[in-house]
């Protein structure tokens, strides 16, 4: 087997998928290109703003493509190419497509309503409340990761000592990024340039940020750059989405979808082996297939966090109904794609179905760059350009995350429709003291090292794509839509991820036993598994009555 077999025949997959299931579900479901999306209705200059069909997907497309499409194929291969590669192709179409573009699609239909929102809306306060929870403390497991994978990634002092040189290169241009993102923003809401203008100018910028940042590489170690992290998150949680998130977005997709394209096209070009097996086996270095594949592989199949960017940002910014099949449907497929590369380029440089050593990104990085070399890009600017993207899927996920913990606080503790918000009730709904809550909390938890986090950050992961989907399917009901192509991905989904929760738990507890439990770490691992089972159960309770009653809840009046 080629990689270039398998690489074309995903593109041909993913396309037919957008333009016959994809339609299908607009059809289905029905869009309104006249009517005034949230954007336009209420836009406010802060959250609310409309934008067009390429900046939002830019948005979407940076904020859900996170070190997840890169790091789970290539750890999955460990099973073997073609179970990885049958989850990305059918857990992206059917299950995580599906769920992007519907959450997206509720949310637009109701006022631009996040997740939480909208489970009050159809099922009740309580519903609303244990959902939210969930969600804010899933964001604090999502901001201590990726903190700690842009810490160690701008990091400019390798473990010998010697300079970072990439990696320092990477953090002038990833602060160069933040400055420039809000003069292009404020350049375009001030001259409002054509399409076409705005390109131009977006790529000279791009063009210019990288020939000084790598000319001024800047030097600072690792838990310094945790805190300027931590500090350009609160930044961006507060300002509004069209002066840095949405700019930054649009000029970080040109290195996310360069990645893609270089990716795609070094396999059409080298037209590399598959070196290793199609089938391993179902249970390899002591990980059984099921749960594990479909909890490692999440971002590039179904990810709960897609559903919170779709409701939580993206909704509101969409100007036309037209636009939603393309961000949410589309982007996810993209992701995918990319998935399948890295996938694809990891077993080419495996040997005798042994992948090389090194982290998923290592590999990855490794072969792009290689591929760059090929066109006749010199090594340090592959390195540079390599660094800057990985960088890059890390830092338009966590401001993202950074918004919408803040907002899922504030609506946690937001009183349920017609009531009066106290004193301390107030206080916590001010969007600077959330942030402030919601960073210093996931910054205790980044101590902890990303490698303790990813475990239990994965698993939630996918129980949130099952309780969102579950709830999804109950809005479909609601309004009178058919909702049944939900049915088994929220199934599944459950399933797999209580399973693989249950183990960690175990697993936990057995070392409490050998002597290897630690506080710090499986002590709070273990009650956030304990937690985030708990909340899913009751999520569940509450919104599966609603989704199998005969008739839909009194909740349920669609708003479109």
């Amino acid at each position: 087997m080629n990689g270039l077999t398998l690489v074309g025949f995903a593109m041909c997959a993913f396309v037919a998928a957008y333009f016959l299931y994809g339609r299908w579900l607009v059809k289905t479901w029905g869009i309104d290109p006249k009517a005034k999306t949230p954007a336009v209705a209420l836009e406010d200059g802060g959250d609310f703003a409309p934008a067009s069909r390429f900046t939002v997907f830019a948005h979407q497309f940076s904020s859900i493509t996170g070190a997840g499409p890169v790091t789970g194929p290539i750890i999955a291969a460990m099973f073997g190419w073609a179970p990885a590669m049958l989850w990305l192709l059918v857990g992206g179409i059917f299950f995580g497509a599906v769920q992007d573009f519907t959450a997206l699609y509720a949310s637009v239909k109701n006022q631009g309503k996040s997740m939480g929102m909208l489970i009050e809306h159809y099922v009740g306060a309580t519903g609303r409340r244990l959902f939210l929870l969930f969600c804010w403390l899933f964001t604090l497991l999502v901001l201590a990761a990726f903190a700690d994978i842009l810490a160690n990634t701008f990091n400019g002092f390798s473990k010998d000592g010697s300079l970072n040189v990439p990696g320092a290169q990477a953090a002038t241009i990833s602060l160069l990024y933040i400055v420039v993102a809000m003069g292009f923003g404020l350049f375009i809401s001030k001259v409002q340039p054509s399409g076409l203008v705005k390109l131009a100018v977006a790529v000279v910028l791009v063009v210019a940020m990288f020939a000084v940042g790598m000319q001024y590489p800047l030097y600072l170690d690792a838990h310094s750059w945790r805190y300027v992290t931590f500090g350009y998150c609160f930044i961006a949680s507060v300002l509004p989405m069209w002066l840095l998130m949405e700019p930054r977005d649009y000029l970080s997709s040109f290195l996310l979808l360069g990645m893609v394209f270089g990716g795609v096209v070094g396999v059409l070009v080298a037209n590399p082996v598959i070196n290793m097996p199609a089938f391993v086996g179902f249970t390899v270095k002591g990980q059984s297939l099921f749960p594990i594949l479909f909890i490692t592989i999440a971002c590039g199949a179904v990810s709960g966090f897609h559903s919170l960017v779709s409701s939580g940002t993206s909704s509101k910014a969409i100007a036309n109904e037209r636009d939603m099949l393309p961000v949410g449907y589309g982007a996810m497929l993209v992701e995918s794609l990319l998935g399948v590369v890295a996938l694809v380029i990891a077993c080419a440089a495996a040997s005798d179905g042994t992948l090389p050593s090194g982290t998923p990104f290592q590999i990855f990085a490794g072969a792009i760059g290689g591929f760059f070399q090929m066109f006749g890009l010199p090594a340090a600017v592959s390195a540079c350009i390599i660094t800057m993207c990985v960088s890059a899927l890390a830092m338009t996920t966590i401001d993202s995350v950074a918004r919408i913990g803040r907002m899922s606080l504030q609506e946690l503790v937001a009183p349920s429709e017609g009531g009066q918000a106290g004193a301390l009730t107030r206080i916590l709904m001010d969007k600077y003291v959330s942030t402030a809550l919601t960073l210093v909390l996931a910054f205790a938890l980044c101590l902890a090292g990303y490698m303790n986090i990813w475990p239990l950050f994965g698993a939630a992961n996918q129980l949130l794509s099952a309780l969102v989907l579950i709830s999804l399917a109950l809005f479909l009901k609601s309004t009178g839509r058919k909702g049944w192509m939900l049915y088994v991905p929220m199934s599944f989904m459950f399933l797999v991820t209580m399973s693989a929760l249950v183990m960690s738990v175990a697993g936990i507890v057995g070392k409490i036993g050998s002597g290897d439990f630690t506080l710090m770490v499986d002590g709070l691992q273990l009650v956030l598994a304990i937690a985030l089972m708990t909340l899913a159960v009751l999520v569940v309770r509450h919104c599966g009555g609603g989704l199998l009653g005969k008739t839909p809840t009194d909740k349920g009046v669609v708003i479109d």
